[in-house]
């Protein structure tokens, strides 16, 4: 079959799109075929091979997985032994371990949720990680209706969907972006945008009763200075050095936190099929519409990748496989 794969870390030049064996489902796995799949932080992680302590988990000098990939949707083409939850035909979308940039992926019945009426396959393949972070982020802030929450990174992947799913609990959102991506956040449903090009985010005279920070472009303490007295801050960002990556800002979030009033928080996503559940129901309801600003074919993955680094595709980046 064909798959997009690396054998070497590297910029998007060292992909290739080539073959390799196709995968079986075994014991509680299904098979997959793959009809689309979307780009994450963690593929261009996985990539690159930076931040260097990604590489402890990851592969020290070399990718341990070389197809690429994490977020997919498609159709049961086979199942398992001790597989229950799906049949043949089933439409699904779920998120893996890699291997996901390919025309099949073997997959846990467990990491898999059924694809409802309504939703494309291009759709459901945004949800997995982005949607999935987002919708954690915004619990663990304990968003409700009346609240004023900012989303700091609000053209992104994580962020387009944050900023909707802030406004189907009743929060007004102010969203923080460049300047080429506030008339995308103002049609998503944003209250207010903040330039990040020509204002100072730290310096706004609002406070907010929660920040939801996905870009980690400003310290803690200077989030801290526009969050209300008992305002909660949520660090869900993997930006930050070459070396240790984010480390730095989650280890002085959690430090800081028992001293302060406010709530400090740094969230984990976890793949919880709920969740998914949740989040397709809420895309066929049409309460929230994946934003997707482009799509390639599987073979051109190198070029998909190098969009969503240079800024030129916002939100969701999505590889069709025909």
């Amino acid at each position: 079959m064909k798959a997009i794969i690396h054998t070497r870390y590297g910029p998007p030049d060292v992909l290739r799109y080539g073959e390799v064996d196709l995968p079986t489902a075994g014991g509680a796995e299904v098979l997959v075929r793959v009809h689309a799949a979307s780009i994450t932080f963690g593929d261009r992680v996985w990539l690159r091979g930076v931040p260097k302590v990604a590489r402890l988990a990851i592969g020290l000098r070399r990718p341990k997985q070389t197809v690429l990939g994490r977020d997919i949707a498609g159709t049961v083409e086979a199942v398992g032994s001790g597989a229950t939850r799906f049949a043949v035909g089933d439409r699904v979308f779920g998120e893996l371990n890699q291997r996901g940039f390919a025309e099949y992926a073997a997959a846990p019945q467990n990491a898999l949720a059924r694809i409802p009426d309504g939703v494309t396959f291009e759709q459901a393949a945004t949800l997995p990680t982005s949607a999935t972070t987002a919708l954690q982020t915004l619990r663990l802030a304990g968003v409700e209706s009346g609240q004023r929450v900012l989303v700091n990174g609000a053209s992104g992947g994580v962020g387009t969907f944050a900023v909707q799913l802030a406004k189907t609990r009743g929060a007004v959102v102010t969203a923080v972006c460049s300047t080429r991506n506030l008339d995308l956040v103002r049609s998503i449903g944003a209250d207010h945008v903040i330039d990040y090009t020509r204002a100072d985010l730290s310096e706004v005279a609002d406070r907010f009763d929660a920040v939801i920070d996905l870009a980690g472009s400003h310290s803690v303490s200077a989030i801290r200075r526009i969050l209300t007295p008992t305002g909660v801050y949520i660090s869900s960002t993997g930006t930050g050095g070459p070396v240790l990556g984010s480390l730095p800002r989650i280890v002085t979030t959690l430090a800081t936190s028992p001293f302060v009033r406010q709530r400090l928080r740094v969230l984990t996503a976890k793949t919880n099929v709920d969740d998914l559940d949740e989040l397709a129901r809420l895309v066929a309801a049409k309460e929230i519409t994946p934003v997707i600003g482009g799509t390639y074919p599987l073979r051109e993955a190198a070029e998909a990748i190098r969009a969503v680094e240079s800024g030129r595709a916002p939100a969701k980046t999505v590889l069709s496989v025909p």
